[in-house]
């Protein structure tokens, strides 16, 4: 397909998925949920962490978690005590078990009693002429992990690209995050980070519909398939390539029902 057709039906289908209907069946309803940053965050990290899976059981699993923290996550993060982490010991969603959950309130408590915003644990590793996001994502991860007590087994829901890893519900987030647009879907909240280097969510609809618009020709899919890709789409929008996000995974969705 030429160049200029292959954009004009990628515009049409972003311009299609991102509505504000598309909120309700996709784990971005979580965090849709507050006004507040902090509640934004705390919940948009934690449902794009548990995305994997079918949406609608990520939606009821981080909806659990909604309700344990008392329906307000960053008050709860802040002043919970050892006691109230109880509660979460019943808490699992695939192969996130009791242990991934009680060290995710650990780190979060520890870090909002430090940091106002989830923002600068990423936007700290980047300077303003970083290409894009990856030393971010393998920042966080070493921040994530550097403490005396953080279980190995929880290091497999992070990701960072250090392992080759896609790192697709960290990009998924940060999406969420930094992207803007009269829409509404994203949030927008975070500017250190600029939408010209956010990567995209490689999942396996993405991939699938990405290769066969000739998107994607890499045979692994790992961390250099989700640079090829979004190299790709800058090509068509470098200030803000992952906005075709909304076209690949909504093409890639539909496809698959």
């Amino acid at each position: 397909m030429p160049k200029r057709d292959l954009k004009q039906q990628l515009e049409a289908l972003v311009d299609h998925y991102n509505q504000p209907g598309f909120i309700e069946d996709d784990p971005i309803s979580i965090p849709h949920q507050f006004t507040r940053k902090q509640d934004i965050e705390i919940m948009g990290f934690w449902a794009a962490m548990l995305a994997w899976g079918q949406r609608k059981t990520i939606i009821n699993k981080a909806q659990e978690l909604v309700e344990l923290m008392d329906g307000a996550p960053y008050e709860f993060i802040t002043q919970h005590t050892e006691e109230d982490r109880v509660r979460f010991l019943s808490f699992k969603h695939r192969t996130f078990q009791p242990t991934d959950t009680l060290y995710f309130l650990d780190f979060l408590q520890r870090y909002y009693r430090a940091y106002d915003s989830l923002e600068t644990a990423f936007a700290r590793h980047l300077s303003s002429d970083s290409e894009h996001v990856g030393p971010a994502l393998a920042g966080f991860h070493e921040d994530f992990f550097d403490h005396p007590f953080a279980p190995q087994r929880t290091r497999k829901h992070v990701a960072t690209p250090v392992r080759k890893s896609t790192c697709k519900r960290l990009n998924m987030f940060l999406r969420w995050m930094v992207r803007s647009d009269e829409r509404g879907v994203d949030f927008g909240l975070w500017h250190r980070i600029r939408p010209g280097q956010l990567l995209m969510p490689l999942d396996v609809h993405v991939e699938r519909v990405a290769r066969r618009l000739g998107l994607l020709t890499r045979k692994q899919v790992d961390w250099q398939a989700v640079l090829e890709l979004t190299e790709a789409l800058r090509r068509y929008d470098p200030a803000d390539p992952v906005k075709y996000d909304f076209a690949l995974f909504g093409m890639g969705v539909l496809e698959g029902k």
